[in-house]
């Protein structure tokens, strides 16, 4: 099969589909690999990686994308790329569809198999291609919130961990799974206090067997998440429903009554954000202030990372890649249960439930178009 690998052309987006250790693993499988030129420059991989490692070098993303049985991506196709779509073509990269009406449609006019990293699942009921850049994205919050916090950035002042005699900053981080575990890793290793609301008492316990009194865990509910919310100097935002839009559990009227300089930081903006005044942002410009409330929400965070985000997310994606290499889109998806989770969209049918439900569009179960 031939396999494309464009340059990724989001603001601020600096990892690759695949590396060039992925690219030699596919060439053993006989498969071509067509890369763009430039594409693998954010991570330190230079033209000559890729075709030493089996790939051909493309002088465009036109050609690229001309020439691919399968488009391997990492963000959401861009407007000029979804053009570029054909019928029949397998495009596997994030989509974010649900919150993204335009791409959606573009997506089902192309008539091509778009596959959703963030809804392909596993046997333990996980996410295993959003799991890793949940990991860097949620210990990344912590890292911007430092600087936001910081009164230069706008925020108030505080040191995250304080000093002898300063009391540190608190850090209420909303949902305990992947996102949220590692918001308090990052955040225990400050100095920071530390809460971590969620709704799921498995979860609470989770965490607590995992970092003991290092975090306080409390059950989420509007009591407990306002109470938090208003009294913490930094808001981590990390629930996730799975390919649906993300509730917004922080109203306007909650970041209004919190403290001047507080920061937010919406890890959940792909999928529209959990903060009611949230709106997505880029690397370029990452910060806004609303109500005197630093807000910090790229919508492609592990971007800033490329190296550590596109090896950690090649480890996850490439059985998959392989598999659809291969055997063909139709075939291995028939074959696999969990990747045929993570198709969204087949020849103009919505095949994700949560995202016909999130548009108001025609679900088709994802098996009746195989």
């Amino acid at each position: 099969m031939r396999i494309g690998i464009p340059k990724e052309i989001k603001n601020g987006e600096f990892r690759v589909g695949m590396t060039p250790a992925s690219v030699r693993e596919a060439a053993q499988h006989g498969h071509s690999i067509l890369v763009e030129t430039g594409a693998g420059i954010g991570i330190g991989a230079t033209d000559q990686d890729y075709e030493n490692a089996g790939a051909t070098i493309a002088p465009d993303a036109a050609l690229v994308w001309e020439r691919a049985d399968l488009v391997v991506k990492v963000k959401e196709p861009q407007a000029v790329e979804r053009a570029r779509l054909r019928a029949g073509q397998t495009l596997f990269t994030y989509l974010h569809l649900a919150p993204d009406t335009a791409q959606t449609s573009d997506l089902m006019r192309s008539g091509a198999i778009c596959i959703a990293y963030e809804t392909v699942t596993s046997n333990a009921g996980e996410l295993p291609l959003l799991h890793p850049m949940s990991e860097v994205a949620g210990r990344m919050s912590i890292q911007v919130a430092a600087h936001a916090l910081e009164r230069e950035a706008g925020g108030r002042g505080v040191l995250l961990g304080g000093v002898p005699g300063v009391a540190p900053a608190k850090v209420t981080i909303i949902g305990g799974g992947t996102v949220g575990a590692n918001a308090a890793l990052m955040a225990i290793g400050t100095g920071a206090e530390v809460v971590v609301l969620d709704r799921s008492n498995a979860t609470l316990r989770s965490l607590n067997a995992r970092f003991g009194a290092r975090v306080k865990t409390i059950y989420s509910n509007s009591d407990t998440l306002e109470d938090h919310v208003l009294s913490a100097d930094v808001v981590v935002g990390g629930v996730l429903i799975p390919g649906a839009s993300a509730p917004k559990l922080v109203s306007e009227a909650m970041i209004k009554a919190m403290r001047p300089g507080s920061v937010v930081v919406d890890v959940a903006i792909d999928q529209g954000g959990c903060f009611e005044t949230s709106h997505g942002t880029t690397h370029a410009a990452p910060t806004y202030v609303v109500h005197d409330v630093v807000h910090y929400a790229v919508t492609n965070m592990p971007g800033a990372v490329p190296h550590t985000s596109t090896y950690a997310l090649n480890n996850a994606t490439l059985p998959f890649i392989l598999a659809l290499a291969d055997k063909g889109a139709q075939q291995a998806l028939s074959d696999d249960r969990h990747l045929l989770n993570g198709l969204n969209v087949w020849a103009g049918k919505i095949t994700c439930r949560a995202v016909a439900e999130a548009q108001g569009l025609d679900f088709t179960e994802p098996k009746s178009v195989l």
